[in-house]
């Protein structure tokens, strides 16, 4: 049996954030251990592991690292049991973009593997952890288009829909064992995840949807210079786990805001006719 961690000693708590070699997850991993955990950071490689312990030092905090490709259940297994994390905040992910009829079996596969699948096997391996200290913490990384949609990115909000519905599954199935599910739903803020939009586009230059894809980078180019910075996200995620009570949802963003009101005001139609005069379809 592990012996109950102290409620006000955050030293003693392991939060493991994944995808945290940039952006969102560095900024987390980096925060979390300003906070007081002791902050652990998934990467794909000992390179990417090179860039966090660089940018810890930079930031004057220390942040482990492990080598784990979320999609490997076996890594997963193998990290959460080592760990024994009190939180798990599951970041790792990536853009997708591509129409519907644009993105073959593998690739969706793919996608939901990374951004369904896997933060739901490593909350799965980490509840019983949780439940022996008494408390814990599954911080999932949604987006706005966990709550609306977007043609050319309806895979990425499919998965992201997913995350959402299971999230809110498993926080009522865990609650009693004194176990918090949260689910962080950012806007738009500069990561990476914009360069890997726009390599996307570049790929699929032979589809029938290339003005659409076009418009839509157009579109990205210009709102990235009023994005905001990863901090402000990673600063949520620390609220989220040092409350007692933590939200079930946290919004994050001005766009972010602004786009689920503009959804609950306007009529589908108007907003599919704005839409589809916007990208050209």
């Amino acid at each position: 049996m592990v012996a109950r961690v102290n409620s006000n000693d955050r030293t003693g708590r392991t939060v493991l954030t994944t995808g945290s070699n940039s952006g969102i997850g560095l900024a987390t991993a980096i925060h979390v251990a300003r906070l007081g955990y002791r902050s652990v950071g998934s990467v794909r490689s000992g390179a990417k592991a090179d860039i966090v312990r660089r940018q810890a030092e930079e930031a004057g905090v220390r942040v482990e690292t492990v080598i784990l490709d979320v999609t490997d259940a076996v890594g997963c297994e193998e990290v959460i049991g080592d760990l024994r994390p009190w939180a798990v905040v599951n970041n790792a992910g990536y853009g997708g973009m591509g129409a519907i009829e644009d993105v073959d079996d593998d690739e969706a596969r793919l996608l939901f593997e990374t951004m369904v699948f896997a933060p739901m096997r490593l909350a799965r391996l980490a509840v019983p952890v949780m439940r022996e200290g008494g408390s814990g913490r599954i911080v999932n990384m949604s987006s706005v288009f966990g709550l609306t949609t977007s043609p050319l990115a309806g895979w990425y909000a499919g998965a992201k829909h997913a995350l959402e519905a299971l999230s809110d599954a498993l926080r009522v199935e865990v609650a009693s064992s004194g176990i918090k599910v949260v689910l962080i739903e950012p806007g738009g803020f500069r990561t990476g995840i914009w360069d890997e939009v726009s390599r996307e586009i570049d790929r699929r230059a032979d589809s029938d949807y290339l003005s659409a894809y076009r418009r839509s980078a157009t579109g990205l180019r210009f709102t990235q210079g009023l994005m905001g910075h990863p901090d402000r996200v990673a600063k949520v995620v620390g609220r989220a786990l040092a409350a007692r009570f933590p939200q079930p949802r946290y919004l994050v963003g001005l766009d972010a805001a602004a786009l689920t009101i503009g959804q609950r005001l306007s009529p589908t139609v108007l907003r599919d006719r704005i839409t589809r005069l916007g990208l050209g379809l």
